[in-house]
């Protein structure tokens, strides 16, 4: 696959392809590590968060995830499922806030075959949509074109986040916690 980049993306482009501070799981260590900010993780609740996609399909693509380590959907508990919910709705709602789109797509890749890159720990994409979004270069030239730096998508979404009802705040570095 051939990807078109702005020029202000060359530091994501010659990064290190394998984060050498994460020794298994990198849903389970980032929440983990007090640089939110660094790592993408906008929002948090008791039994999930929420993260900028580092490959977005679109700007303010991004992943809701339960802290619980499982790729089975059936192993989460009532608790864990109904805050993971709860969060994907508050998502909904800061996306729409903070970027207007026409719609969004939402899902889980579930299991070895369903494409996904990391099929050991549940993840829910929330990708915004625009009409007309899907232009030739995907389609035709198997290219992806990035439209926006994950810096300025992430300060959207997360005064986005600030912005809602119950939202706790510590610093513009730090998740919005949800309780």
């Amino acid at each position: 696959m051939e990807q078109v980049f702005a020029p202000w993306r060359i530091e994501w482009i010659r990064r290190d392809k394998e984060n050498p501070d994460i020794e298994d799981c990198v849903f389970c260590e980032l929440p983990e590590q007090d640089t939110d900010r660094e790592n993408l993780l906008v929002a948090r609740s008791d039994h999930a968060f929420v993260m900028l996609n580092n490959y977005p399909y679109n700007p303010g693509h991004v992943m809701v995830i339960p802290y619980a380590h499982t790729g089975d959907y059936s192993e989460l508990t009532d608790d864990q499922l109904l805050d993971h919910a709860r969060l994907k709705q508050r998502t909904f709602d800061a996306l729409e806030a903070a970027l207007k789109p026409d719609g969004f797509n939402a899902g889980l890749n579930l299991g070895d075959g369903a494409g996904g890159s990391i099929d050991d720990h549940l993840h829910t994409h929330v990708v915004p949509r625009w009409q007309g979004d899907t232009n030739f270069m995907p389609v035709i030239s198997d290219t992806t074109v990035i439209v926006e730096a994950l810096e300025e998508t992430y300060a959207l979404v997360h005064e986005a986040f600030a912005e809602q009802d119950g939202a706790i705040v510590s610093d513009e570095n730090s998740a919005v916690v949800f309780e």
